[in-house]
């Protein structure tokens, strides 16, 4: 499905992708990659349902799984998203995959690894090329990912 984009997708694949994702009309993606990065990203999530925001979240590794993130990220719009905000560590490639599938604003939360103090997955957060624009939080920086999230939506 990676040459889907929103202006392509027949009903029929919008369907089934909500099926895939659980469409639940949550406005902001939240996604990571690794299962093991879910107690950093929590803080995200809970500041948006705090705000009367609705979410949805997911593990996907832009590594391991880049089909899954670029059916994610381009179907984010038609299932009725506004921002997706994206953590990993080390080379952190997910935020920047994230932004290069899809036109909506994407939050990066570079966390911190077993070296180099979270600065590797800081780096691959913010240095993106022209055009493919990533805003980035601090290193474990979830909880101002969803402030960020949340003033976006509300703008």
């Amino acid at each position: 499905m990676s040459d889907i984009t929103p202006e392509t997708q027949t009903e029929a694949q919008i369907e089934q992708i909500e099926e895939d994702f659980e469409a639940s009309g949550a406005l902001v993606g939240i996604i990571m990659g690794s299962k093991n990065d879910m107690e950093k990203m929590l803080p995200a999530e809970k500041y948006l349902a705090e705000q009367g925001i609705e979410s949805e979240v997911h593990v996907m590794s832009a590594h391991r799984d880049p089909a899954k993130v670029t059916e994610f990220c381009t179907t984010a719009r038609a299932r009725g998203l506004k921002v997706i905000i994206a953590g990993a560590g080390m080379s952190a490639a997910l935020p920047g995959v994230a932004a290069a599938h899809t036109d909506l604003p994407v939050i990066g939360v570079p966390i911190l690894g077993k070296s180099l103090g979270g600065l590797d997955a800081l780096l691959s957060a913010v240095q993106m090329p022209p055009g493919i624009p990533v805003a980035c939080v601090a290193i474990d920086g979830a909880k101002n990912a969803g402030v960020l999230a949340a003033r976006i939506i509300n703008a």
